[in-house]
């Protein structure tokens, strides 16, 4: 039992060899809804969630009854974090919540009075989704009816195509007619450096010039990109993070949307990159329930639902805590702690070379200290693969964590964290944890990753088949 925590922490029955202190989050939540069922102390809550476009997605759980002290205290740890999930997994401005007066005013001051709070208050509301946030109290009779007002994105693949994709060192770009790559082309760039508005545009611009240079002519341009994007404008981007806030209100959040201008209003459509890597992977595995997760430079989650399509979802679970210890290391972005950047990043490499005894230069990169032990790992070094043994074990219980909320056939696995022996270990230990303490869970999720075939085209091929093309225009620029 945890002082500042109001509801019991579980140790793993798998701990993770560098880090005896993780508690997962999926533990903690099942423990805590089952103790109230076996007391017969079992509330039912509905939490919902609206963005603004007016859809919004419902979610049902439990919490203590009654509004003794005590219990507002556990429901306000367990609905906040459960919130923080939905808020991150979803996206929204307005969460309404069926429960008593005193825990929603708890959680409202949640969101007024304390930093982490601010933050995930301030990118949803005034950021995203640019409308003040909000929590509501409810009662089922109140609560909206769910509604899903956006449209299916992928797997349009007729015509001549641009497909792009805007990573933190390269930029790519491939030509695509019916479906088949005739050319692609990656340009080292340094974005997250840039202030300059025109570094990004004319960069962007030049990638898809030299695609459109071998295809008789361009029907549609599909891209991705980190980063949260509604309605083709960019929201909240590490790419652009140099960039000042009016320079970024006036010049990159409509920037898509004047390269489609550009382009003469041809059909143009972004989407953040997992949502186009866990895409590509359901094209390639021709299946769908396929949950991406790339371990690269931070953490990149994309999602294809049962039906096959991408949503409006965000689907940002770098955001999202998978470990509840109070202690647990601190996103340097939101300040909030245990969430999944620190778990599945080369970030998390970097905090793991102390505990694993490798020493690093501290002012050397996050990319250099991966490459050296990626380096370890290829000669056997133990300390390695304790790393990666440790990721994998973190990874067992986030995924148990994610199938919460997620509908999950597939779990696709790659980024450059995943590169070399160490990506087998990373699985192994994952489906090691799934064993030990979600057997059912084993049993249903495949573990995949990209072959070099999809390595090469498939996020490009993904990205292109984004848009549809609903006339025969012939213009290019």
């Amino acid at each position: 039992m945890s002082d500042s925590t109001p509801f019991r922490l579980i140790a793993p029955k798998i701990t993770p060899v560098l880090d005896p202190l993780f508690r997962p989050a999926v533990l903690a939540n099942r423990a805590f809804r089952k103790s109230l069922k076996e007391a017969g102390q079992s509330q039912p809550v509905i939490v919902a969630i609206e963005q603004a476009d007016g859809s919004i997605f419902h979610f049902n759980t439990e919490m203590a009854a009654g509004d003794s002290e005590a219990a507002v205290e556990a429901n306000f740890f367990y609905l906040e974090r459960f919130i923080k999930f939905i808020l991150w997994s979803r996206g929204g401005y307005r969460v309404y919540v069926t429960g008593p007066a005193s825990l929603i005013k708890k959680l409202q001051n949640y969101y007024v009075e304390t930093a982490n709070g601010q933050f995930d208050a301030d990118i949803m509301g005034n950021r995203i989704y640019e409308k003040p946030f909000e929590i509501v109290q409810a009662t089922p009779g109140t609560v909206p009816a769910p509604y899903e007002a956006t449209k299916p994105l992928g797997r349009h693949l007729d015509g001549c195509r641009i497909g792009f994709d805007l990573g933190a060192s390269d930029r790519k770009a491939a030509a695509v007619l019916d479906g088949e790559v005739v050319f692609s082309d990656e340009t080292p760039w340094d974005p997250s450096k840039q202030s300059d508005p025109s570094y990004h545009y004319d960069g962007i611009s030049d990638s898809l010039k030299k695609a459109a240079a071998n295809l008789p002519r361009v029907d549609a341009i599909g891209g991705s990109s980190a980063g949260v994007y509604v309605n083709n404008r960019a929201k909240v981007a590490s790419l652009f993070r140099s960039v000042p806030k009016d320079l970024f209100d006036a010049k990159i959040k409509d920037i898509f949307l004047n390269l489609r201008k550009e382009w003469n209003n041809i059909p143009f459509e972004v989407a953040n990159d997992g949502e186009v890597t866990a895409l590509a992977g359901s094209m390639s595995l021709k299946d769908n329930g396929v949950l991406g997760i790339a371990l690269g430079s931070s953490q990149a989650v994309g999602y294809v639902t049962l039906e096959g399509n991408i949503t409006s979802w965000l689907n940002e679970l770098a955001f999202v805590p998978v470990d509840y210890r109070p202690e647990g290391p601190a996103d340097e972005w939101s300040g909030d702690r245990g969430c999944g950047v620190q778990y599945f990043s080369q970030q998390c490499v970097s905090r793991l070379l102390a505990p694993a005894g490798i020493e690093a230069d501290l002012a050397m990169p996050a990319p250099e200290r991966l490459k050296v032990v990626q380096a370890l790992m290829q000669e056997g070094d133990y300390r390695a693969e304790k790393i990666y043994q440790t990721i994998g074990t973190y990874l067992g219980y986030a995924i148990a964590h994610y199938v919460d909320f997620y509908d999950v056939k597939h779990v696709l696995i790659l980024g450059r964290v995943t590169t070399g022996d160490g990506g087998a270990v990373i699985i192994n230990g994952a489906k090691e944890v799934l064993k030990a303490e979600f057997p059912d869970l084993a049993e249903k999720v495949n573990f995949t990753t990209p072959d070099e075939r999809d390595k090469r085209h498939g996020q490009a091929i993904a990205a292109a088949s984004l848009p549809v093309i609903e006339s025969t225009s012939r213009n290019n620029p």
